[in-house]
């Protein structure tokens, strides 16, 4: 298990930390982002649109429609909040069966009763102000 930290100061800087994973994922790959409400989730998902191509002004929160889909050059992003759902109804968005089609950034992951083992995992974490400590796990 690696796992790389790192502070930042504002938006930008969050979603920069996105951009700088993008590279290295590719379809079938899985980020959960694990952070209190206003963290910075989409932020970072935000920045890791822009890494894989996506304009990221297309990018906003799924709070309301659950998944976003975004089509890059080379791979399909899905965006997934699962913030209003319980783990049965988590369930039922096949999940499983996106994998094969895309990337998956996955919102409030402890939601989904089994994520895959392989995962990256986000963890962020308010710091003060506009602070926040970004940590990438991969396994």
């Amino acid at each position: 298990m690696a796992s790389r930290t790192v502070e930042t100061s504002g938006e930008a800087e969050t979603a920069a930390a996105g951009e700088q994973l993008a590279p290295t994922l590719d379809t079938g790959d899985v980020v959960l982002l694990s952070g209190e409400l206003g963290a910075g989730k989409t932020a970072f998902i935000r920045g890791l649109a822009r890494g894989l191509g996506v304009p990221e002004e297309e990018v906003t929160s799924p709070t309301f429609t659950l998944v976003q889909e975004y089509r890059a050059p080379r791979v399909v992003l899905f965006h997934i909040d699962l913030y209003r759902l319980s783990p049965p109804e988590v369930e039922d968005l096949g999940l499983d069966e996106m994998m094969g089609g895309g990337i998956l950034a996955v919102e409030w992951p402890e939601r989904w009763a089994d994520p895959p083992s392989n995962a990256y995992e986000v963890q962020i974490e308010h710091r003060g102000g506009d602070r926040r400590l970004v940590t990438i796990t991969t396994t």
